[in-house]
Parts: structure tokens; sequence; C-alpha cells
């Protein structure tokens, strides 16, 4: 058996190469059905790698059924009923984005440092869900997802959030845009439904492909606009008070007083809260939920583990008032649960561990000190000409450069270099009321080194050739 070949300078990870080899070698049967792979230590030592790279290929390789444990002995390899090609299989998401990346520096801001992502961990409580949860795992589940993981969801929530709710009003769904399609059939299709412009972009297109009216309200600098919300016809808002795409802007507490007022005012109207990623604050306590502020029973909480977690975390949850509650049971129970058992055991174990709390500490600082280098590095050869807002929470930036340049320009400078930034009108429903000479740069899923090296070359795009104080 040969082992992997591995370096540094190959475009994927240490681990994506090992799990790469030892899938090759089974599917084409150079590894024979139940051969045993090297031990972890043996590999580990073998390649001069950290046991967590050797635990990271094992559990890509078992997860996908390439391998098997057998207690005490070690992996073996799985019997294929039907070899196949490599090419024809389909290869990993981190794999995968490397090869259709266009540009050397994405500056995306739906990626998270994938590096960190605690493999280990994961294996080790996929193979407790395994072994302790077998006969469970077969068995149908409540549609409304596993009662223990939404035990432990509220656990955190009432920590962190300030969220009070039992776990009957928890429903899990496969990510967030699964979820807010349920709830237009639970709260109706003829509604009108406001959403925040500019914003995700996503969000409107999901409501109106559900056959929901949709109105995009303005911003102003406290959130969306109740003047203009209150002109529409909308009966219910969806809204990312804890800290909104793109701008950034964290609804102070009045303003959010204010949204409750406008829901209680009339029947039928409600409020989304998509608190899609409250968790990266950077500086003092999370602002409490607008859940939290709710007396009457119409607001809607929303979040997801795809920011915390990985975006491939198809895993979100939404928290319903006790008077949609029983209108969801009654219209909309027949529904399977979208998440599969094996996940949310997995997941149960991981918030009930304490393995979730230590992970989003890490994160925090790991994102933090890129934040800071970012700035940093790209205002060092500025001058004085950006202004960075969005600072204290999460995964991005929205940096406004004073150099003459419009919007436009800046986008095609930076590629020009090699850099993909965005335009803020992307994030507009009318992008002539988009903000002037603005992009929005994400830095989670980029490294210190090529952040560094991203920041320079956008200050020689937008600065005429100046460097920053550092150098890549």
């Amino acid at each position: 058996m040969l082992l992997p070949t591995i370096g540094q300078t190959n475009e994927k990870t240490l681990y994506e190469q090992i799990y790469l080899h030892y899938r090759g070698q089974i599917e084409t049967g150079e590894i024979s059905a139940h051969e045993k792979l090297p031990s972890r230590r043996r590999l580990a030592q073998e390649l001069r790698v950290s046991g967590t790279t050797i635990d990271a290929a094992y559990a890509q390789l078992l997860a996908e059924g390439y391998i098997y444990a057998k207690k005490k002995s070690g992996y073996y390899a799985a019997a294929l009923d039907t070899p196949a090609t490599v090419e024809s299989r389909l290869i990993p998401a981190a794999a995968k984005d490397v090869m259709e990346r266009e540009y050397p520096f994405e500056l995306r801001t739906n990626l998270v440092d994938m590096e960190k992502f605690p493999f280990s961990t994961w294996a080790k409580l996929m193979r407790q869900s395994l072994t302790e949860d077998a006969e469970q795992l077969l068995t149908p589940m409540d549609s409304q997802g596993d009662i223990g993981l939404r035990i432990e969801i509220l656990k955190y929530l009432e920590k962190y959030r300030g969220i009070k709710a039992n776990a009957e009003q928890v429903v899990i769904g496969a990510g967030s845009e699964f979820l807010l399609s349920l709830l237009v059939q639970l709260l109706g299709r003829e509604h009108g439904y406001a959403v925040e412009d500019p914003g995700y972009a996503k969000t409107a297109k999901i409501l109106a492909a559900n056959g929901a009216s949709v109105y995009g309200i303005p911003m102003d600098r406290e959130g969306m606009s109740l003047a203009a919300l209150s002109k529409s016809s909308a009966k219910i808002a969806h809204v990312t008070p804890s800290h909104h795409f793109p701008l950034g802007i964290v609804t102070p507490v009045a303003r959010r007083s204010a949204l409750l007022q406008w829901a209680y005012a009339e029947g039928g109207r409600y409020i989304i809260e998509d608190d899609y990623d409250s968790e990266f604050r950077f500086s003092g306590r999370p602002v409490p939920a607008m859940q939290s502020m709710d007396r009457h029973g119409r607001v809607i909480y929303m979040n997801t583990f795809t920011k915390t977690l990985a975006p491939s975390m198809r895993i979100s949850y939404a928290i319903l008032p006790p008077d949609l509650l029983t209108l969801y049971q009654r219209k909309l129970s027949f529904y399977s649960c979208s998440v599969p058992k094996f996940d949310q055991f997995t997941l149960r174990r991981f918030l009930q561990g304490g393995y979730f709390d230590r992970h989003l500490n890490r994160m925090k600082s790991l994102y933090r000190s890129r934040r800071d280098l970012f700035i940093e590095t790209l205002c060092a050869g500025a001058e004085g000409k950006i202004c960075a807002g969005g600072q204290e929470s999460g995964p991005h930036l929205v940096v406004t450069v004073n150099n003459g340049m419009d919007e436009g320009a800046l986008v095609t400078a930076a590629k020009n270099k090699g850099v993909l930034v965005y335009g803020i009108s992307e994030f507009y429903r009318n992008a002539q009321k988009a903000l002037k000479s603005t992009v929005v740069l994400g830095y989670t899923g980029i490294s210190e080194a090529d952040l560094i090296t991203a920041a320079n070359l956008l200050s020689e795009a937008w600065f005429g050739g100046m460097r920053s104080a550092r150098q890549s």
C-alpha cells in the first residue's frame, strides 16, 4: 500500500491530499476491500503531519463510506458495490471551490475558515452517534426535529441571546431558505412581505418564488425605515437587527421597540428576525434578540449554523410564537424534518459537550485578528481615503474609497489585480440608491498571508501603486 505524497505547495489542504489519495486507491482497487489502512499514529509519523490532519482525512472517508472502523482495531477499506472513477464522483466542497475560483484572491462574504473546523471532535461525535444511538437513527423523527437538539439550542439562546421559549416552539430545517419557504406557507402568500433594501438578495427571491408580494424598505442609520414600512402594504417584515447585511447596522433598542409596536398595531402582522451571524460580535456583549423583547408573540426568530460552523452545514432553526406553533402543527406538520437524524444527533453532542462554545470563541478571536490585520494593511497605503464600516461584528466590511473612482471602477481595478470584491449596488433592489464608491469585502475565508497580499493589491489598484506599510 503506497503512502500519500503530500506537500505544502499543493493547492489542496493536507487532509484533502490524504483523503483523495486513499479514496482513489480504494476506487481503483489498488487497496482491496477490507484491507486495513495505516494507523493514525503511524501515518502521522510517516507523513510528518498532526494527528488532527489524519483524523480529518479518515473522518471524510468514513463519512462517505470508503472506509469503516473496527473497535480497537482500526480502519478498513469498504467494499464498493460498483467501482467508480474519481472523475465521476463528487469532489469535496473545498477542492471544488478552489477549482472554480476565478481570481487568486476572492473576498467573499459567505466563507468560513475551513482549516479551523474541529474535524477530529466532529468525527468522534459522529462515531458516538453511530454506536450509542444506532437504533434511534433508524426510527422516524419528529417533524420539527430532534427534541434533544432543540433543547440544547434553547439553552444556548437563553444564555447568549436572552431568548426564552419551549423546545416545542423550535422547528429545525435544512437551511434558512427552506424554513423561509415554510413560513410563507404558514403566514400566507397573500400578505405583503417587507425586506431590507439593501439586503440579502436571496431573501426577496425566495419570498417571490413562493408567490408573495415583496416590498423593498430602505434602511436608515438605525435599520429598516419605520416610516417607509408603515406606508407599505406589508404585513410581514423580514429584518436583521443584530447585524444588517451588508451595511453592518446594529438596530438600537428604540427602533426595535418601534418595529414591535408596528407589529402590534394590526392583527396578522409579524416580524421575522433573521439572526444569521449575531455570534460574531467583536466588542461588548451581543445585543439581545428582538424576540426577547416581544410580549405579544409577533416575532419569529431564525438562525443557522452555516456561519458558525460551515456553509455546507445546512442546519437552521426557527422559533415560532405559541399561536403560530398551533397553526404550524395543524397545517404543516405533515412535512418530514429535512435534516438527517445523524447530523442532528452529532450537532446535539457538539452543543452538549461545550465544543460549540469553544469553537465560537476560537473563531471570534481568529476573525477579530484578521479584521484588524486587514484594515491596518488596507488603510496604511490609503492616506486617509478609506472609510471602513461594519467592523464591530460579522464576517465582512463595508468600505468607501474616496479616490475619485466610482463603484464599477473600484471593482474592475481590483479584479485586474486578481482580487474579487463586490460593489454595494449588488445588494440594492434599486441600484441607483446605492452608496457611492463603496464595496463589500469578506475576510473570514482567506488566510492572514493572503489577506495582506490582497490588501496590498487593492492599495495598488486604488491608489496608483502606493504600497501599504505591511508587506506580504
